[in-house]
């Protein structure tokens, strides 16, 4: 992986993160045996959805990369990052204009996420953020994060903590100890949602906390130490 053009090892790290159970080392052997070595820009563009999936099927014997629980969207999918397509992915929710002020008494939200406006993605190895302003009444989409740089960070778990360090609130699917610490350390509240969900679903239901909010998130919006006193006596009582 070293001899390669950076740009080239990111756009296969990239496709590994949609692989489940396939990591770098595996990847890289089933496209030297596709498509040759050494590996390159034109060798990578030239990877097809059935030549991936049967590499991957190999794995197991069969010819169907599917049969090892890989789904034909994935492999579309990390072709596509393969042919240096970040953007591939086409369900991505689109990117709402907004401006500071325009949802009053509202908080800002990361998502990590590996494909169209889904939790599902874990915060050390999410293909990317997806960025939320979030009121009481409303929510919008304010921008989309690659983390594609953090590979080449020297902490990529920081690097990360830093691309949303605007946010309060972060739903991940898992995020471990140290990671989860960096990024309390920037002042973002983690939440963990182990199964895949919706992203505005989530959203929907985290509005219901603005009525009553924990003194966290009284912080967050705003509120002032008196109103989340009161907010946290009143959880108590």
């Amino acid at each position: 992986m070293n001899a390669l053009p950076r740009e080239l090892a990111l756009r296969i790290a990239l496709a590994t993160r949609i692989l489940p159970g396939i990591d770098i080392p595996r990847l890289l052997d089933i496209l030297h045996e596709r498509v040759g070595t050494p590996l390159d820009d034109e060798k990578l563009k030239s990877i097809t959805v059935t030549n991936l999936k049967t590499g991957l099927g190999s794995l197991d014997g069969e010819e169907d990369g599917e049969d090892i629980g890989i789904g034909l969207a994935n492999i579309k999918l990390a072709v596509r990052y393969l042919w240096g397509d970040e953007e591939g992915d086409e369900d991505l929710p689109e990117i709402a204009p907004y401006k500071d002020g325009d949802l009053p008494d509202s908080i800002r939200v990361a998502i990590g996420s590996n494909s169209g406006a889904l939790i599902n993605g874990h915060f050390g190895s999410c293909i990317r953020f997806l960025v939320y302003q979030l009121s009481q009444q409303e929510y919008r989409l304010v921008d989309i994060r690659s983390t594609i740089e953090a590979d080449s960070s020297d902490d990529r778990n920081l690097f990360r903590a830093n691309l949303i360090r605007d946010c309060h609130v972060l739903f991940v699917q898992s995020i471990g100890g140290p990671a989860a610490a960096k990024v309390i350390r920037a002042d973002i509240y983690p939440i963990k949602i182990p199964d895949v969900t919706e992203a505005l679903d989530q959203l929907k239901e985290f509005q219901k906390v603005f009525a009553a909010p924990p003194p966290w998130f009284a912080k967050a919006l705003g509120r002032s130490a008196e109103e989340r006193v009161r907010f946290a006596h009143d959880e108590v009582c």
